[in-house]
């Protein structure tokens, strides 16, 4: 009999794994944990943390990061430091064949080094369009053009699928067109979905039947199709993304801490308005009390299904020491110190 796994992802507070918060993990509502910068101080260490985080239960989690590059790069020491995917974009403009072939190489440098220390996958990567002067999104997005993202995004999955890491897109259907940063405040957008379409939802809708394996929806109102935010939104994520789109992977929801989750209501109610909508996983970030109370609140009443969760499980390999040592490593991370050094 499969042991049925929890979707609520929640973080931890330091280098180790604390007394209280194996407790917490073995909880049957967790089916995973992202890790921060608070959480690292070096590769051997990362190791050491992911496995003692496993080793609190007997069911299988996700453990995960956001290690996109540049300015969203959890880890830093001890790993590569991989340029901003706007920058990867800047020198698409400039010689496009070159530029993808970076993109495959960094993506697969990024999921191969954290691979080797436990980690399962690093959401990316970023598919919005980098358009308007957003803090929250600006040169963590490929490019403007739809056209360019498509492709450069396509060498990006190619490289994290080659290294063993699934995908995740986010933030459908496209956080690049609003100013609001939905971290702070709720985005409104009112734009038609034809527009839309034409615009930002042209990355999604490309990449989306044959190289995302998951989708990570933004916390944006698109008033003139929904009055709730797409993440908490039944159309966007069943009636479109699931049955016009056919969209097969997992769908996580983004932070619930965000002010751009709080239309919700309490933090309970955003796990299971979440859930309803559509996601099949809910991440809790730097909230200790709200995290317990979602985890307590949902009352083992929803699971995740397990085919999904395989496909986001990592395939490890080399240990660190001996992906350093390999020529494909060697070279790939040469050519990132040549452009950062550019």
């Amino acid at each position: 009999m499969l042991q049925q796994i929890g979707p609520v992802i929640l973080d931890l507070v330091g280098t180790d794994i604390t007394q209280e918060e194996r407790e917490i993990v073995q909880h049957p509502s967790v089916g995973g944990v992202i890790l921060f910068t608070r959480n690292y101080e070096s590769p051997k260490q990362l190791a050491y943390l992911c496995k003692a985080i496993r080793e609190t239960r007997s069911t299988p989690l996700l453990i995960a990061v956001d290690q996109e590059g540049g300015r969203v790069q959890r880890f830093r020491e001890g790993f590569t430091r991989l340029p901003s995917m706007g920058a990867i974009g800047q020198w698409y403009d400039k010689d496009q064949a070159q530029a993808l072939l970076f993109a495959e190489a960094c993506a697969w440098l990024m999921a191969s080094e954290l691979l080797c220390s436990g980690v399962d996958m690093s959401f990316a990567p970023v598919l919005d369009l980098n358009k308007m002067p957003n803090p929250a999104i600006g040169d963590r997005a490929f490019h403007r053009d739809p056209e360019c993202i498509i492709a450069l995004a396509k060498a990006w999955i190619h490289g994290m699928h080659t290294a063993g890491m699934a995908a995740t897109g986010k933030h459908f259907p496209g956080h690049g067109s609003v100013t609001v940063d939905s971290h702070a405040a709720l985005p409104l957008d009112e734009r038609n979905l034809h527009d839309i379409r034409q615009d930002d939802l042209r990355t999604f809708e490309a990449l989306m039947s044959t190289h995302l394996d998951a989708m990570m929806p933004a916390h944006i109102v698109f008033s003139k199709i929904d009055d709730k935010p797409v993440g908490f939104s039944s159309y966007w994520l069943q009636t479109l993304l699931r049955k016009h789109y056919q969209f097969a992977g997992m769908i996580f929801s983004d932070d619930l801490n965000m002010h751009g989750a709080s239309p919700a209501g309490d933090y309970v109610d955003r796990a299971k308005a979440a859930l309803f909508a559509g996601c099949n996983m809910v991440l809790i970030c730097n909230n200790r009390e709200g995290a317990i109370h979602i985890i307590e609140g949902l009352q083992q009443n929803y699971f995740v299904d397990h085919a999904l969760f395989k496909k986001m499980q990592g395939k490890y390999g080399l240990s660190s020491d001996d992906i350093k040592k390999s020529p494909k490593w060697q070279e790939t991370y040469r050519s990132i110190m040549r452009f950062i050094e550019k």
